[in-house]
């Protein structure tokens, strides 16, 4: 062999083994490196690992949680969690509680208006009446109307808003009683394009009992712009209009009694009117009654007592004031400010943040707000944190409201908060303790 080519041969080999034995090394080397950073996480913060560890052990309200997904039923329930209602395929942007709390109206994103049977807050799983709307709209707002057998829907569409009233119906016999099977609900009544196309922020109502008021539902719809209609519940008709005048409604809502209008916008200025009826129990007209003045910034959310003689307001001034409007007006005697309070919520810096839903308990005691997807309870006699969920959702909350009776959880009878979210869900809440001073 000629010895020029058996020396290339043989550096081609030696370069072989040689290249062989640098990248075992270098790749015993990695691996040892992967198994020394790998090794120390095995005994790391089980906290941050997507399971927890089989040791750990459940709460004992973990059965109302039964029909939870996996992925909820690893996480950590807070004590007041009580249920969540599945079923929703999009967001949900409103809810309402029926009169007698038994019934549970959602509207959401995905078109379709779910009513559910709160037989027992404590239930793996809830029936629920579904009502789709129209096509092309979606439900935005809530309403039930007189009983749980009717229900004013508001839907957003491309050429504007639309509310409809949805009633369940018995068939009747010709010569008997009624039929025992219910037919699907039936649009009762329509109006198309009200507001002038704005959407609708807020869609509230409550029972007419105040001076001749005839018992009726009435019904408030309030717009993006400065407008809110009131309408009579049962037939549609449009019992008046209100402007706020203040560039852009927050949310309305009508007290308890069917006696007052409150509206929170842009403005730190709360405008109030009062509901006039006449003789006959119907709607004489709405008349400006009075502002609550105070606040340093816009008021951002309001709610009634439940006797409709106070109302609590929460701005972006970083307060909480309770007013009582239960003056003669007439006679120019100006809403008392009866308390205030600092709202008790900051972010990481320090800083104060704002409420943006306020809804208070049947008896007047807790105050439930929401930020984002906080939810927290507040003593109405102090002012105090009685109970804070930071993560009560996996996104925004969208609408809270208290169940206005009790209902069966267990053995029990309690009253429930609700709350809808971004999130696709919807949860009920039990209240905290709240301890007399």
């Amino acid at each position: 062999m000629d010895p020029i080519l058996s020396t290339a041969v043989l550096s081609l080999v030696i370069g072989a083994v040689i290249a062989f034995v640098f990248f075992r090394s270098y790749l015993l080397k990695q691996r040892s490196e992967v198994q020394t950073i790998a090794k120390p996480d095995l005994h790391s913060d089980p906290k941050k690992h997507s399971k927890p560890p089989q040791h750990v052990s459940r709460k004992s309200h973990s059965k109302s949680h039964a029909h939870a997904s996996d992925k909820d039923s690893n996480k950590r329930h807070h004590p007041l969690d009580l249920n969540t209602l599945k079923g929703h395929a999009d967001s949900v942007t409103g809810l309402c509680f029926s009169p007698d709390a038994r019934n549970l109206a959602t509207a959401c994103s995905d078109g379709v208006v779910r009513i559910f049977k709160l037989e027992d807050a404590s239930s793996k799983s809830f029936k629920f009446l579904r009502i789709n709307l129209p096509a092309g709209g979606h439900p935005i707002a809530v309403a039930f109307s007189d009983d749980a057998s009717s229900i004013v829907v508001a839907s957003q569409a491309m050429t504007g808003c639309s509310l409809y009233m949805y009633e369940e119906e018995k068939p009747k016999t010709a010569n008997g009683p009624k039929q025992q099977t219910k037919l699907p609900p039936q649009i009762k009544w329509e109006h198309h394009k009200i507001h002038e196309k704005q959407a609708i922020l807020t869609l509230t109502g409550s029972t007419a009992t105040y001076g001749t008021a005839d018992g009726s539902t009435i019904i408030a719809s309030c717009s993006e712009g400065t407008d809110i209609t009131l309408w009579h519940g049962r037939t549609g008709k449009v019992l008046g209009h209100v402007d706020t005048n203040q560039l852009k409604n927050n949310m309305a809502t009508i007290s308890p009694n069917g006696r007052f209008l409150a509206a929170a916008a842009f403005t730190a200025d709360v405008k109030v009117w009062e509901i006039v009826y006449s003789k006959d129990g119907s709607v004489k007209e709405v008349s400006k009654a009075m502002q609550l003045k105070g606040h340093k910034s816009a008021v951002t959310w309001l709610c009634f007592s439940p006797n409709s003689e106070q109302i609590i307001t929460a701005s972006k001034d970083g307060s909480i004031r309770i007013w009582n409007i239960n003056v003669r007006y007439h006679l120019d005697e100006d809403p008392k400010t009866l308390k205030v309070f600092p709202i008790p919520l900051q972010d990481s810096s320090g800083s104060t943040l704002h409420y943006d839903r306020l809804s208070l308990s049947p008896d007047g005691k807790i105050l439930a707000t929401t930020h984002g997807s906080t939810l927290q309870w507040l003593c109405m006699e102090t002012g105090k944190v009685l109970d804070t969920a930071e993560k009560a959702h996996d996104g925004d909350i969208t609408w809270i409201s208290w169940s206005p009776k009790t209902i069966p959880l267990g053995n029990e009878q309690v009253v429930v908060l609700a709350t809808a979210s971004v999130d696709k869900k919807v949860k009920l809440w039990a209240a905290p303790s709240v301890i007399s001073s």
